[in-house]
């Protein structure tokens, strides 16, 4: 079983906050100090360009931004020559957009996603259809926060059109999980020839993913949310696609010759990784994932699955419906993401009133307004739990959600 309490120790800004609880770590996750340690580490030992130079710490500091690429690639289950960096999970569904999806996108086709989408994995591909003419297509969800996805809904939604398939893994305000192999699976049988795309900033700080098992053609996700870095995202896609794709920027790094006449790129990864990248927060991503590969994602899972059914108890019995979850109550089928309403209060009054009892949680659409819009919806307040969070801290929401009550009413 995982103690959350000796993990805490682990997190720096929990050490000099000592009465903090941070609810937030959808938005961002703390980092650790082994963290912090290995990007102190780059800019104090070997703070050189990558690729570069011929002497010994632009050596070092190409081995170890190198070695987070193999690292990246085995916990994903992925090709050393797969794993793209860029700056965050945005960046990877744009560079999808641009590079491939003006190619393979015309007049008549259609794209499709979920009303559930974060902003960054619905906007590109809306904008996608605007300029080339094709439509977008958005699959529903029910009462319960669940994905309207079974195969009756793919046959009439996929069709030999369908050029791109982009869905989330797990919803960053319903907290839902999607079954997403089952879902490719079904929309491989409709159409073969579907471009699968997989938002997983959600995901993976939670769970592990096979990207050879699972089916996708592209799955993209960030440093930040899993311990790491902000300003550093991964992006995943079969290395038959990625060979065939154009740049998405043109620069230093990723040319192969340049004359006058013409220009050739190099090959996947680095035509893909134009100009000098965010070496310490690459670095520093390596860092994240042995660390969470050291804690135990079945530990993570459990001790996630403890979290949701406590706060849904406890929610209950304080509050009755006053405050209205969105998304299933199943710990199964939903991350320790909780939106809520909380009587006719504005989610806005009710983070700032947790915030003078140092509970720092999120207000607002959460960069998903279509899906707020059809929960008729104007914002919610978002408290979101990860492994350095214990049973208190719900105790502490649940005291200071009353005084927020006390406060309001």
């Amino acid at each position: 079983m995982l103690n959350a309490d000796q993990v805490k120790k682990d997190f720096p800004v929990l050490r000099n906050n000592k009465s903090l609880v941070y609810l937030d770590s959808t938005a961002t996750a703390l980092k650790p100090y082994r963290v912090i340690k290995k990007i102190d580490e780059y800019y104090k030992k070997y703070s050189a360009n990558v690729f570069r130079g011929i002497y010994r710490i632009s050596e070092k500091a190409t081995k170890e931004f190198e070695d987070t690429r193999s690292i990246v690639s085995k916990f994903i289950n992925a090709e050393h020559e797969e794993i793209i960096f860029t700056r965050n999970t945005t960046e990877s569904l744009n560079l999808i957009a641009y590079s491939l999806g003006r190619e393979v996108v015309g007049n008549g086709d259609n794209i499709v996603t979920s009303v559930m989408e974060h902003h960054s994995n619905f906007v590109p591909w809306q904008m996608l259809c605007f300029e080339n003419g094709a439509s977008l297509k958005v699959l529903d969800i029910n009462e319960n926060g669940l994905l309207q996805a079974d195969r009756k809904v793919l046959n009439k939604v996929i069709t030999r059109k369908t050029k791109i398939f982009a869905l989330t893994c797990a919803s960053n305000v319903l907290g839902t999980i999607n079954p997403v192999k089952s879902i490719i699976s079904d929309v491989r049988r409709i159409n073969p020839n579907t471009i699968i795309v997989l938002d997983c900033a959600q995901y993976i700080p939670h769970s592990k993913i096979d990207v050879k098992e699972i089916g996708a053609d592209f799955i993209a996700f960030s440093s930040h949310k899993m311990l790491g870095p902000t300003g550093v995202g991964v992006l995943w896609g079969k290395k038959s696609i990625l060979e065939h794709m154009m740049p998405f920027q043109f620069g230093g790094e990723m040319i192969e010759q340049v004359s006058l006449q013409k220009t050739t790129f190099a090959k996947p990864p680095f035509k893909f990784e134009a100009g000098t990248p965010h070496i310490a927060g690459v670095i520093g991503l390596k860092e994240a994932v042995l660390y969470l590969q050291d804690v135990g994602f079945d530990k993570i899972k459990k001790h996630e699955e403890k979290i949701v059914k406590y706060f849904f108890k406890r929610i209950q019995e304080e509050f009755g419906n006053d405050v209205k979850v969105v998304g299933p109550k199943n710990s199964e089928l939903r991350s320790p993401i909780f939106s809520f309403t909380f009587l006719n209060f504005h989610p806005h009054d009710i983070a700032q009133i947790l915030d003078e009892e140092n509970i720092a949680v999120r207000a607002g659409h959460h960069c998903a307004m279509p899906l707020h819009q059809r929960l008729s919806l104007i914002a919610t307040t978002r408290a979101s739990f990860y492994i350095y969070n214990t049973i208190e801290d719900v105790e502490s929401l649940i005291q200071g959600l009353k005084r927020v009550k006390k406060v309001l009413r």
